[in-house]
């Protein structure tokens, strides 16, 4: 398994957000994650993600449980291991498109030379060939949450989490941005774990899980 967690609660004060939720994931498995607003899915999401720490239960991605880890070793293992998309594709406004991606090899210690070559490489992948010296302005939001992908991709990481990637698409751009997650799939053994809204994307992953009042029902 890439992810395991066990148990997994979260709580502020007295109110309970996650109530002891349980979950595998398998290499390459694009699995969705649906339910109400306020049932708990981005808490849970950060959690697996490592952006936030869970009042209970464990959590191993990779074998490693991250929580253990300093909070150094936690920055380089998200580095390395994990890919975010969000709803807004938090590109920054003053760099071009390659310049975006290639940051987290920057973070990583590569050198400018290889992550550059790398950035244009996965653009070029994904149809952005001529929009790689463009900056976010300059793209549309279907591009511009292309490049959000090849970003979370730049590293490798053993898992990819989104959160309502496709939310602020229109249907077109939505249906193309859910047809390259398989794609990425395929030629990258990439695995997904992404909360949604989108039914379409819902019935076109591996498993959708529903969660209610913090847990999965059946």
């Amino acid at each position: 398994m890439i992810l395991e967690a066990t148990d997994i609660t979260k709580s502020y004060g007295d109110l309970t957000i996650l109530n002891g939720v349980n979950l595998s994931i398998k290499q390459k498995e694009i699995v969705s994650i649906v339910g109400s607003s306020g049932a708990g899915k981005t808490t849970l999401l950060q959690i697996l993600g490592t952006l936030d720490s869970p009042s209970s239960g464990n959590l191993k991605i990779n074998n490693t449980n991250p929580f253990e880890l300093s909070s150094d070793g936690l920055s380089k293992f998200r580095n390395k291991e994990i890919g975010f998309i969000f709803q807004f594709h938090q590109l920054l406004p003053e760099f071009t498109a390659y310049e975006n991606v290639m940051l987290p090899g920057l973070i990583r210690g590569d050198s400018k030379k290889e992550a550059k070559e790398r950035a244009i490489m996965l653009l070029e992948k994904i149809g952005l060939k001529d929009r790689i010296n463009h900056k976010p302005s300059e793209l549309s939001g279907g591009e511009q949450q292309r490049a959000a992908v090849c970003r979370a991709l730049f590293n490798q990481p053993k898992i990819i989490f989104g959160d309502e990637p496709s939310g602020n698409l229109d249907t077109k751009n939505s249906q193309e941005l859910h047809e390259l997650f398989f794609q990425l799939r395929e030629e990258f053994n990439q695995t997904f774990v992404i909360v949604t809204h989108n039914k379409d994307l819902a019935k076109m992953a591996d498993r959708t899980l529903t969660m209610m009042d913090g847990k999965f029902i059946r």
